[in-house]
């Protein structure tokens, strides 16, 4: 009995041996507590969270589910943060522990705050397509990314004031060092204020098709702060970098408003001046009336016999389609076509194609052969 009563005297005396101001006993049971909110963490993430996530997603709206999703994961750290809050009031540690346990709850405290904040912009963000009549779309695009920077960066701030470390002198050494990246990275300035010049000039949107002057034609797909990226017909993506979509040309295909059709058909030489007549009035009369095509007194139309080519007569059509996507385009093209084939035919004319004549004017006389 003594043996194990000297035993529970050599425990009890580890157990109250002081360290860093508190005994062991004291320490274990704060990690003892942390554990026990680790815990709590699971089941409020599991039962709580997945119930509140099931209320919001009975609403009409999906913009609370959206905000949900994107405050699950920083909602996660409160029972951890209460844990170690409750574990230090329980140790009561003195001295430089206390400091450094106090910033420490409240690192973990704006940890929580900033990221909460820069989840809940993409969600927000929504809110935003108002802003579109004012703002393009790629320049709300901008201010939801500069805006999670900004949480980034002032939450950043926050944890090196908590922990005594002056912002003022890092942001003063930055910006000398800022000057001296600044001359070596001229080009990466240069492609940001072309973008910002893009996408305050609204020149095209995600989602059109442009091309580029001797660099790619293609749908943009996003427009970054360094380069646009330009996805090519063949699926193949090109990343273009913003200062040469600011010095070269850009033609915007998606803007629009008609989509052109310039022909030239040549008929044959034989056709009659009244054929010519009707082959032109009848094609005209199908642009006029045709639903397909823009009328006249909008865009510029012309069906005109145009020039005597080596081998044919031509008439040139010049005519623009209501609509400007390219597979309905290429449908009306093609039953303009089979309508000018009817009616070259219906007047008995046809259409030439390269040939060459020889005339001859005396046959040589015949003449027997000779005996060999």
């Amino acid at each position: 009995m003594n043996t194990i009563r000297d035993y529970f005297d050599l425990v009890k005396s580890v157990w109250n041996t002081e360290v860093l101001g508190s005994d062991v006993g004291t320490w274990i049971t704060a990690l003892v507590i942390i554990l026990f909110f680790v815990f709590i963490r699971g089941i409020f993430t599991a039962k709580v969270l997945k119930t509140l996530s099931n209320l919001a997603s009975k609403t009409k709206t999906s913009l609370d589910d959206h905000i949900f999703d994107a405050l699950e994961k920083p909602l996660s750290l409160v029972p951890i943060s209460i844990g170690l809050f409750i574990a230090t009031l329980f140790l009561e540690p003195e001295g430089r522990l206390a400091e450094i346990v106090y910033d420490l709850e409240r690192s973990l405290i704006a940890l929580v705050i900033f990221w909460t904040a820069y989840n809940a912009v993409d969600p927000l963000s929504t809110s935003f397509g108002r802003l579109e009549t004012v703002f393009s779309k790629p320049m709300l695009v901008w201010l939801r990314k500069g805006l999670k920077l900004f949480f980034i960066c002032i939450g950043f701030a926050a944890i090196l004031e908590i922990w005594g470390i002056e912002v003022a002198p890092i942001i003063a050494g930055l910006g000398l060092f800022g000057v001296a990246v600044a001359l070596g990275a001229q080009d990466m300035f240069k492609n940001l204020i072309a973008g910002m010049t893009i996408i305050a000039e609204k020149r095209f949107h995600p989602g059109d098709w442009i091309c580029i002057d001797g660099l790619v034609e293609g749908t943009v797909e996003d427009i970054g702060f360094r380069s646009t990226l330009v996805r090519r017909f063949d699926k193949a993506p090109v990343h273009v970098p913003n200062a040469k979509l600011a010095d070269h040309v850009v033609t915007n295909f998606s803007a629009m408003t008609h989509r052109r059709i310039y022909w030239k058909i040549g008929v044959t030489y034989d056709t009659t001046v009244k054929q010519l007549r009707k082959i032109r009035d009848q094609i005209e009369a199908y642009i006029v009336n045709s639903d397909d095509f823009a009328p006249p007194e909008d865009v510029s139309t012309f069906v005109r016999i145009d020039s005597f080519n080596d081998s044919s007569i031509d008439i040139m059509i010049y005519c623009f389609t209501k609509t400007t996507d390219w597979g309905e385009w290429l449908e009306i093209k093609e039953s303009f076509a089979y309508e000018i084939k009817n009616i070259v035919e219906k007047v008995g004319s046809g259409f030439a194609f390269p040939s060459t004549s020889i005339y001859v004017e005396a046959m040589p006389e015949a003449s027997p052969a000779q005996f060999q």
